[in-house]
């Protein structure tokens, strides 16, 4: 059911009182924030892959394969943080944090199937 002119008229007014107020809280409530840091997190992911990059090439032009290896480490986890910052998934939280919020592992999640299978007799 849509909102009548006279509704949208009063949601706009709520909307600019709470801006005129409180206007950190209203940015958390639009997620301009929550966006503008995960682009500012892919950003630095991009710098950091860049050094990954450069890290990895030094090790392959001196031969020392330590500083290669160690400079795909650093281009592989870079590129996993800002996939998940340009995806907009939270970063990956502790085991027992994940359970309060909500949140189960795909082992947690298996386990608690097969535990309900073979407490139904499968």
């Amino acid at each position: 059911m849509p909102l009548s002119e006279e509704e949208l008229r009063l949601l706009e007014q709520m909307e600019r009182a709470l801006s005129e107020e409180d206007p950190k809280f209203a940015n958390t409530l639009r997620g301009t924030a929550l966006r503008r840091a995960q682009r500012r997190q892919a950003i630095a992911a991009g710098a950091v892959l860049a050094g990954g990059i450069a890290i990895l090439m030094s090790g392959v032009v001196t031969e020392v394969w330590l500083l290669g290896v160690l400079g795909f480490l650093v281009m592989l986890a870079s590129a996993s943080t800002g996939l998940s910052a340009l995806r907009g998934h939270p970063p990956v939280v502790p085991s027992s944090r994940a359970t309060r919020l909500g949140r189960v592992s795909l082992l947690e999640r298996a386990e608690h199937r097969w535990r309900r299978r073979r407490g139904q007799g499968w």
